[in-house]
């Protein structure tokens, strides 16, 4: 994925809605509970981390342990937990450590953020606690190796095959695919994805057809890999998380075993994840600060019509009618009307695509914007566009257009769509039905004072099927960049 090229808009929950998942994420709730527990006689370890023998004590109280605790965790899964909740309070600054010699602790300035901060401060504190689950995730299990090598071994991490940066930029590379694939127009939304599917994603080359038996093992490692990441990802909020089926790995290991857990052709039983509300915006935050274009609907609203026009040129439908929507509930009808109108006239080559989604816009102010369009009914880029717009609406008196403004307005909205879709199907019925309406269309067409002209009509002559036609076409491009010079 190119950080040159924007990604689709996200439509993000409200950040008071959002700070409520923070704070309900059961990772930063722990840490939070684990701040207020901690007391004068909690010690610590370099680098903050709590003192083995403190653990279980520490697990007790946010009931991992003990006569209430978590039903089916384990001991050792419980000290985990409260380890790994710990060492969130610390990095998030829920916890402070103020003597490192002797290892004492305090509450930190950031814990009165979870009760009295505003969302934001709630939010950058989740986003703290992210970045120390995310680093956790990208550390491969090193427990086989060190007991392989005996307790009380130093771990040569040199002669480790693991490159921390690497390992950090691949579940990076992860959560943009996952990203990428629940904000495209007609993605899965709110819907899990396959793991199968997202492994497949960052393995499989886009150009390769069967993939080859190598390839799929390929797959079936990095779905153990990602379930282990998802697993640790999962309690902070930032993914709804269904783990593989542990009986698919005891088939794989016992073929005597195969078939006993259910049915293989259910696709969940290999894993299914989406990106939770909070995990649009917790991976949308790291886009932007990696340098990649990841507008947000809404990010538009208080800006003026021509970075309305400009900025949803490269949204999909939906997205640019909700952030035009979210655009017009800000402004008084006929006001925006009209601002619309004066940002839609240009003669650059965005021009016509700006004037198409103009169009698009005022269809949604209703008839309160009819005395703009009756203001530019005698404009030349924008009378067209009027009339269409007051014909559509019912409007009374709408002076026929010129001829030279009906060929006009013809390459315009011709411009806009090769603009917005390229060579689609509905373009090219578009330009077979101008050929055949009007017998002698191209012979008046490159006569038209429109920049675009040229371009127009060469395109028509690419994307027409009968070949007369299409050397018609070419010829009046001709015609056309001789007129203008080009």
């Amino acid at each position: 994925m190119s950080d040159s090229s924007p990604l689709p808009p996200v439509r993000l929950h409200s950040e008071a809605e959002l700070a409520r998942d923070a704070l309900a994420a059961p990772l930063v709730s722990r840490a939070a509970r684990l701040a207020r527990w901690a007391g004068p006689d909690t010690r610590v370890e370099t680098g903050g981390v709590l003192v083995e023998e403190q653990l279980p004590a520490a697990a007790q109280e946010l009931g991992l342990i003990g006569a209430e605790g978590a039903a089916g965790t384990s001991v050792e899964d419980a000290l985990a937990h409260a380890g790994e909740a710990w060492r969130v309070a610390v990095d998030t600054g829920l916890v402070e450590v103020v003597d490192e010699e002797k290892g004492t602790v305090t509450v930190g300035e950031d814990l009165a953020l979870l009760t009295s901060g505003s969302p934001h401060e709630v939010l950058a504190v989740w986003l703290g606690a992210l970045e120390t689950v995310l680093a956790d995730a990208s550390v491969p299990d090193l427990d086989d190796l060190v007991d392989a090598m005996g307790e009380g071994t130093e771990v040569d991490f040199s002669q480790l095959d693991w490159d921390p940066d690497a390992e950090a930029d691949f579940l990076d590379g992860v959560l943009a695919n996952l990203y990428l694939l629940s904000v495209s127009e007609g993605g899965p939304a709110d819907i899990p994805v396959p793991l199968p599917a997202l492994a497949a994603s960052m393995v499989v080359p886009s150009d390769m057809g069967e993939p080859t038996n190598d390839v799929l093992e390929q797959v079936s490692d990095m779905m153990m890999r990602l379930d282990d990441q998802f697993r640790l990802l999962e309690p902070v909020g930032l993914v709804a998380y269904r783990p593989v089926d542990e009986a698919l790995m005891a088939e794989a290991d016992d073929p005597a075993e195969d078939g006993a857990a259910g049915d293989e052709t259910d696709v969940s039983r290999y894993g299914m994840v989406r990106l939770t509300p909070l995990g649009l915006y917790g991976v949308r935050a790291r886009l932007l600060e990696a340098g990649f274009e990841a507008p947000a609907v809404g990010d538009l609203a208080d800006k003026g019509a021509d970075a309305l026009l400009d900025g949803t040129a490269a949204f999909p439908a939906t997205a640019a009618r909700a952030e035009t929507e979210q655009w017009l509930t800000r402004r008084e009808p006929l006001a925006a009307a009209r601002e619309l109108l004066a940002a839609a006239r240009g003669g650059d080559a965005g021009a016509p695509l700006r004037r198409l989604h103009c169009q698009q816009a005022l269809s949604l102010v209703g008839g309160e914007a009819e005395p703009a369009l009756r203001e530019v009914l005698d404009d030349a880029e924008l009378g067209g566009l009027a009339r269409v717009w007051l014909s559509e609406y019912g409007a009374q008196d709408v002076p026929p257009p010129s001829e030279a403004m009906v060929f006009w307005l013809t390459i315009d909205t011709v411009a806009a769509q090769l603009a917005a879709e390229g060579n689609s199907a509905e373009l090219i019925g578009l330009v077979e039905g101008l050929a055949q309406q009007h017998g002698g269309f191209f012979e008046a067409a490159w006569r038209v004072e429109h920049p675009a002209t040229p371009d127009v009509l060469e395109a028509m002559g690419r994307l027409h099927p009968d070949k007369r036609v299409a050397k018609e076409a070419r010829k009046a491009a001709f015609k056309a960049r001789s007129q203008q010079g080009g």
